[in-house]
């Protein structure tokens, strides 16, 4: 998982994307022993025409586009145009060895880990003194 998203239940890093009419991959993302894992949802896709996946800087960006066929339809809940994740990269994460699959409309990339983190440090906070309009 993600450490933005376990900061937050919202995913901030697409609040662009929400913004600006851009929809998000829907993804779910897991680390399954030395591989990172993320799982989108790309149904009906052709990954050869539909499906970008890059990696720039530690960033990994999944892109798909699903085009409309023109059909009189009478009715239609299926969502057409760009849709577009863009998910940081754990810090041990190797851009070498990277693999993507697309399986029963389900995307898959794998990204391979290096040994382990540094878990980083609790900072202590320190109290002090209120300020006086004095001191301001």
């Amino acid at each position: 998982m993600s450490t933005t998203s376990r900061l937050f239940p919202l995913d901030l890093t697409q609040l662009p994307n929400t913004l600006f009419g851009v929809q998000a991959v829907r993804v779910e993302e897991y680390t399954d022993g030395t591989t990172y894992v993320v799982r989108a949802e790309a149904p009906g896709l052709d990954p050869d025409k539909d499906i970008t996946v890059s990696v720039v800087g530690n960033r990994l960006h999944i892109r798909v586009e699903r085009t409309e066929e023109r059909v009189d339809k009478a009715h239609s809940e299926f969502h057409y145009g760009t849709f577009v994740r863009t998910l940081q990269l754990p810090p041990n994460a190797r851009e070498e060895g990277i693999t993507a699959a697309y399986v029963a409309g389900i995307l898959e990339i794998r990204v391979p880990l290096t040994g382990a983190t540094t878990p980083g440090r609790e900072i202590p906070v320190t109290t002090k003194p209120p300020r006086t309009a004095k001191q301001q």
